[in-house]
């Protein structure tokens, strides 16, 4: 039983050992998937993503209960849960409320692991809690990463732990070291296919934005034809216009001399009415 799944790595390397091992173990993962302070909050994707996985290679034994862990409760009988996983808020008071609720579900070979317990900073507080419930069970602690504390409260220890609970200091050291650098080399491996896949997106990203330049290239060029067109169109236009300036310059100066003509005329008219005037007169 985990309560508080998010993406689902821890549940899903629970579910790899089940497989792996050939055990008849059953799964339940419980969470909202909508996150909280210390997690975040997030949208569907999340569920989404983890819920498409699980019914992909676990569907088998496993199920996903979307809920909050009180709600979740009355669904599981006392004494059937063997092994419980405890990631939810990280709280001194949501630690310590989950842990106190979910007790009564332990088996006889209970065994209750408690994330991030040496998260130190802000308000985390499984560390705290962490340190009371050790003092009188059994225990081991994995230091690498956040931490993970592993106590067994039930009152038939498994014989396959006991190896763990029962280490000398040496062996401690050891068992640490060999979890600590495996751990290390599956994070470093998780990291760099994340890396991969950054970069995969990133070329992804950067073919599409290389195939937009050359659309806009071809726009701009398109662009530019149409302006050379509009440029010599204009030419034209402006060539037309000078012609007509021309035209209408020879027009007003035809019309100029037309107008001197026609005065001289009328001027050689009003001559001849002179002259008949005087003729009359004689």
């Amino acid at each position: 039983m985990e309560l508080g799944t998010h993406y689902g790595y821890s549940f899903f390397a629970f579910c790899q050992a089940v497989e792996a091992l050939g055990l008849g173990t059953e799964c339940y993962a419980i969470d909202t998937w909508k996150g909280d302070e210390h997690a975040g909050f997030y949208g569907e994707e999340v569920f989404s993503q983890v819920k498409e996985y699980r019914a992909r290679k676990y569907a088998g034994f496993s199920q996903l209960i979307r809920s909050t862990f009180d709600q979740a409760l009355s669904h599981f009988q006392d004494g059937s849960i063997d092994l419980l996983h405890i990631d939810g808020r990280h709280l001194y008071e949501d630690v310590h409320h989950d842990f106190s609720a979910w007790k009564s579900k332990l088996s006889a070979r209970g065994i209750v692991l408690f994330h991030d317990i040496n998260v130190r900073e802000g308000d985390f507080g499984v560390w705290k809690f962490w340190e009371e419930v050790k003092t009188d069970h059994p225990f081991f602690e994995f230091n690498h990463g956040h931490g993970l504390g592993v106590v067994c409260l039930g009152t038939e220890m498994p014989e396959g732990t006991k190896a763990l609970f029962k280490a000398n200091d040496e062996d401690k050291r050891f068992i640490r070291l060999f979890f600590g650098r495996l751990g290390g080399t599956i994070s470093d491996q998780s990291k760099l296919q994340v890396q991969q896949i950054h970069i995969s997106n990133l070329n992804s990203e950067l073919s599409a934005r290389g195939r937009e330049a050359e659309a806009l290239n071809a726009t701009v060029a398109e662009r530019e034809a149409r302006a050379a067109g509009l440029d010599q169109a204009l030419a034209a236009r402006i060539g037309d216009v000078e012609a007509l300036k021309i035209a209408l310059a020879e027009r007003e100066a035809r019309a100029a001399g037309l107008d001197q003509a026609l005065a001289a005329r009328i001027g050689e008219v009003e001559a001849l009415k002179i002259v008949a005037a005087d003729r009359e007169a004689r």
